[in-house]
């Protein structure tokens, strides 16, 4: 099944001062679908899933090379809302990271902030975000109780449902289970293997049996040298990419004899 593309990155670069860590990346997200950036610890994969939602523009001294076009539109562009592209596209980060409240007001928070609703609406706003994010009949009968309470697949689970419930579009996930236990770490890839129908998502992982799970799409960032820009080495259908990778060094990177 072929997809229609999303996100667009060109000729990509980004700095911190003078230390550029990715350089000339070129790459097409297919929409509705699940890509996986693999690559070395330290190579910018983080840096480069952070570039879509320009959270990397929360840090002081950052600089950007080329262009990121999400539907067409440049979101490097100075007019971009930052607000609103945020909302388009959601984050979850490597450790679950709930707000001290409760399990209701961790979902409502970001729904309240954009827009007013009567409490019926937030109520199906949440109720509809948590049955998306597959945690609803774990907790339906304490809402009211701290999400600090939850085990951490819960957790991330609801960190997921508050992505879900500002209605994004793009899901970035930065290792979403590697905090996680083998039991909540599959029920966070079948979550994720859902929502792909609904939503563009992006992971970075460092397991590759992972990214060979999950993900129709792989691109995988390497650091040739100490000192020097990551690049995209080779991007595409991730069962190709696993069994028959075009580059010598994605051969080398996921049968482990480097990296």
């Amino acid at each position: 099944m072929e997809h229609s593309i999303k996100i667009k990155a060109h000729d990509f670069g980004f700095c911190y001062g003078k230390n550029r860590v990715l350089s000339g990346i070129n790459i097409d997200i297919a929409d509705h679908a699940i890509t996986a950036i693999i690559g070395p610890s330290g190579c910018g994969k983080s840096t480069f899933l952070r570039a879509f939602n320009r959270m990397n523009d929360l840090l002081p001294n950052t600089s950007v090379e080329g262009k990121v076009t999400i539907d067409g539109i440049n979101i490097y562009d100075h007019s971009m809302d930052m607000v609103a592209l945020r909302k388009r596209v959601g984050m979850v980060f490597q450790r679950p990271n709930p707000f001290p409240k409760s399990i209701y007001e961790n979902v409502a928070y970001g729904p309240r902030l954009h827009s007013r609703y009567s409490k019926q609406e937030m109520d199906m706003i949440v109720e509809n975000s948590l049955k998306k994010a597959a945690l609803w009949d774990e907790v339906k009968h304490k809402l009211k109780s701290n999400a600090l309470e939850l085990s951490g697949g819960q957790q991330q689970r609801l960190c997921i449902a508050r992505v879900l419930a500002v209605d994004s579009e793009i899901i970035l996930m930065d290792e979403p289970a590697s905090a996680l236990d083998p039991i909540s770490t599959q029920k966070i890839e079948d979550l994720v293997d859902t929502l792909k129908k609904t939503y563009t998502i992006i992971i970075v992982t460092h397991n590759m049996q992972q990214a060979a799970r999950v993900s129709q799409k792989t691109a995988f960032l390497l650091t040739e040298e100490i000192g020097r820009p990551a690049t995209l080495i080779e991007y595409g259908d991730t069962n190709r990419i696993f069994t028959n990778p075009v580059d010598k060094r994605t051969e080398n990177y996921i049968t482990g004899r480097f990296g």
